[in-house]
């Protein structure tokens, strides 16, 4: 029952929100709402010493779905070493969102829809961790992505909260399309849908092949393509991150979860559970390649953005490719490490940035600010520190994944790995100067915002607070505690969960690296905060060299190129969006439907028996002396054309048959 009720309590705050709000009051909803995360989290603590400290892994089934011949899917969950983590990195970070939640949005009418929005967020990706086949596992899935688009359209008054709605479910469905081929495959493959079923199939189904386009391709690697696809849309990789940004626009709890242990880590989780899928594939140099692209782009996105929350966004998209390339390169332990570090200062970022905006009159813009640190000092240390542990400061959280994840990198020595190398040390240098960057804006440079902002200032109050102490705490000790149990090489914490290949196991080449290349990353961190310092906050000896270099031509230009995200917007606008809206129009709709469909439909079918029965109808004309002379006049011609054909003895039965018709219809 304790398993059952972790998955089961969230669902339960969301269902006393959502339908009996009116009756318990904004008060009980926020309280039964946080009471149910809460409780979740409690239990989590308690799978935490039984799963992982007593080595007993569980299987929960609590009954049958459905069932169509081979196709047998249950309700089944397994609480396993990966799920138990997951479970506590997701409960607990909506616990403090959910606390967080009370005072900053206490003015809102709608709050009781709005805790139970975070309720259902929850509920579904503790689902999704936990889900024992790929089935339940999507139900989850979907389950988020609906509550995604709840959440980020929130404010429906507001055009654009809604349009970045329906713009995130829409890019994620180009996603979920490869999920939904990807679990077809295997299927096809395996005829199940269990994880560990197929899991242990796997080595039996190495070498099948199967026609695509006229193409033999491997099973396991077509398979591993389509789940890495949803990744892709789920984890906003580049190609399909354009969904991210726009996704501030919902309430600042919101982007806290969304960026830190929900909807964006399931990507990342989903290739972490499918190891055994991708070990075997042939697909892994394409994974490390896509996620390096992304943290490289993503990160010199961030240096230019003005929208403080989008800043952070584009932080989280850059870390997501870290753990994404991670994957890549067979490292999932330490993929999954650095998101369960990222999950604690992404939501601290996010929950100070929303401190700021709160006490700030719901200012956003970082050119609107300025010269803040005697307002908000609780909010400036809190945003220190999780901008020191994003960018891998020594001994903070970030630290002991990140520089982890640059070492195996080059320790590889393939091009991929050194590939990935070189783009990840400059998105740390960028990493590093954004987020300096975002820190003098708001807190040390000169103020530049107005007059009634600054006469309603106020720092949060212990509600909002509460849990930024917390998080502090966790962004500063929780990569310490916890690196011996996620990537120690001694522990064998995730051993049957994670499958890696013997091939590709080099974790102890990284141990020996020469110091100049374990120290490169923090260099480049270094160098990216000497920038911030002189570009941003400029030294007086400085500043005539550095204004003059920012008007450069060659500056406008790429700070231009930066703004416009590389132009990869535009370029999707013109060369899918228009082209699909173009497609919808003038094929799917003028020539499909509007043409073949409504010509050969019932629409058509309808009006020819309309013009038919017009034109029978206007034969009739009332007269018997006319209904009488066709009548003579249609036997004497059947008559004449009778004799006609049996003199030259040629008569055809379907000649007479017309020929009656004739009579028939005339004589009518």
């Amino acid at each position: 029952m304790m398993y059952f009720f972790i998955l089961l309590l969230p669902f339960l705050g969301f269902l006393s929100s959502i339908f009996f709000g009116r009756f318990i009051g904004n008060n009980g909803a926020v309280v039964l709402s946080t009471l149910s995360i809460f409780s979740s989290f409690l239990l989590s603590n308690v799978l935490l010493y039984e799963v992982i400290f007593s080595n007993s892994f569980c299987s929960l089934l609590i009954t049958n779905w459905f069932q169509s011949e081979l196709l047998i899917v249950n309700w089944g969950f397994i609480f396993d070493t990966l799920s138990v983590v997951m479970l506590l990195v997701v409960t607990s970070v909506s616990c403090l969102v959910h606390f967080y939640s009370m005072e900053y949005m206490i003015s809102d009418p709608h709050l009781t829809r709005f805790m139970s929005y975070l309720s259902l967020f929850t509920g579904s990706m503790l689902i999704l961790v936990t889900a024992d086949n790929l089935i339940v596992m999507f139900f989850g899935w979907e389950g988020i992505g609906l509550a995604s688009f709840l959440l980020i359209g929130f404010w429906f008054s507001r055009i654009q909260a809604g349009k970045s709605a329906i713009k995130a479910m829409i890019v994620n469905r180009v996603g979920d399309l490869g999920i939904i081929l990807g679990i077809s495959c295997i299927f096809l493959t395996y005829k199940t849908v269990d994880y560990y079923t197929i899991f242990a199939l796997v080595p039996s189904s190495l070498n099948l092949q199967s026609n695509c386009f006229f193409f033999g391709l491997n099973n396991i690697s077509m398979i591993s393509i389509f789940l890495f696809c949803g990744a892709i849309g789920k984890s906003a990789q580049i190609g399909l991150h354009i969904w991210l940004p726009d996704a501030m626009e919902g309430p600042t709890p919101v982007s806290a979860l969304i960026h830190a242990a929900t909807l964006v880590t399931a990507g990342v989780f989903l290739i972490i559970r499918c190891s055994t899928l991708f070990e075997n594939s042939n697909i892994l140099w394409f994974v490390c390649l896509i996620g390096s692209l992304t943290a490289f782009f993503a990160s010199t996105v961030g240096l230019v953005q003005n929208d403080l929350k989008r800043v952070i966004a584009f932080s989280t998209c850059s870390q997501l490719g870290y753990m994404i390339f991670a994957t890549g390169l067979s490292y999932y332990s330490v993929a999954f490490f650095h998101l369960a570090n990222h999950a604690l200062f992404k939501a601290l970022l996010f929950l100070s940035a929303g401190s700021i905006i709160h006490g700030l009159s719901d200012e956003q813009d970082l050119r609107r600010m300025g010269s803040l640190l005697r307002y908000f000092p609780i909010s400036y240390t809190t945003i220190l520190i999780g901008s020191l542990a994003l960018v891998g400061f020594p001994f903070l959280t970030g630290f002991y994944s990140k520089d982890i994840i640059l070492e195996i990198a080059v320790s590889k020595q393939t091009v991929i790995g050194n590939f990935s190398h070189i783009l990840g040390c400059i998105a740390a240098c960028c990493t590093s100067f954004y987020s300096f960057r975002l820190i003098f804006l708001v807190f040390i440079n000169n103020t530049n915002t107005y007059k009634n902002y600054v006469n309603n200032i106020h720092e949060s109050n212990i509600i909002m607070v509460f849990p930024l102490i917390l998080l502090s705490i966790g962004s500063i000790f929780f990569g310490f505690l916890a690196k011996d149990l996620f990537i120690g090489l001694g522990t064998s914490s995730f051993s049957n969960t994670i499958y890696v290949s013997p091939l590709y196991f080099n974790f102890v080449d990284s141990e020996f690296l020469n110091s100049f290349i374990k120290n490169l990353p923090f260099i480049f961190t270094i160098l990216g905060f000497v920038l911030s310092l002189l570009l941003i906050n400029c030294f007086n000896v400085a500043n005539d060299v550095v204004l003059s270099w920012k008007m450069s031509k060659n500056y406008r230009t790429i700070y231009t190129f930066l703004t416009q995200k590389w132009n990869y917007d535009q370029l999707a606008l013109e060369f899918v969006v228009s082209k699909c809206m173009q497609f919808g129009y003038n094929i799917s709709f003028q020539l499909i439907d509007k043409g073949i469909i409504e010509s050969f439909g019932p629409k058509n079918m309808a009006l020819q028996l309309r013009k038919s029965s017009k034109n029978f109808s206007s034969n009739q004309s009332g007269y018997i002396f006319n209904y009488v002379f066709l009548i003579i006049v249609s036997l004497v011609t059947l008559f004449s054309y009778t004799v006609f054909f049996i003199y030259f003895d040629s008569i055809n039965s379907a000649y007479i048959s017309l020929l009656f018709a004739y009579v028939f219809y005339f004589g009518l």
